[in-house]
């Protein structure tokens, strides 16, 4: 899929997910792209996969185009950026969990951070 085919669709997804839930996540955005499945997302949480890259589909590159775009979707649309910290789930000590194998920071904050929308108040469900 071409960078501009990615772009757009990261912005359709991440319209639906604003539209249904008055913000977006990465992890969220994964799934909506189809390039994580819910089941992985789960495992993820409780500690079954080590970090949340190792079963992305698609190249590290890819995944970074994803969330660059993301980035500029949200600064587009003045979504305010709110960092997240993901906690394990599940019995035993509640350890953060890792969205990439080096744990690179900049790349884990670009992972942990979700975009709300500023009408998120005057929301009608």
């Amino acid at each position: 899929m071409s960078k501009k085919k990615v772009e757009e669709r990261v912005y359709r997804c991440a319209n639906q997910l604003v539209a249904k839930k008055g913000y977006v996540s990465p992890a969220d955005l994964l799934v909506q792209m189809e390039r994580l499945t819910p089941k992985q997302l789960e495992d993820w949480r409780f500690k079954r996969i080590p970090y949340l890259e190792k079963v992305t589909l698609g190249n590290l590159s890819k995944m970074n185009h994803i969330l660059s775009t993301l980035k500029k979707y949200a600064d587009e649309n003045n979504l305010k950026p709110s960092i997240t910290v993901y906690k394990s789930w599940g019995k035993g000590a509640k350890r953060t969990l890792q969205f990439s194998k080096k744990g690179n920071p900049n790349l884990e904050k670009l992972y942990a951070t979700h975009y709300v929308s500023r009408n998120i108040g005057s929301r009608q469900n």
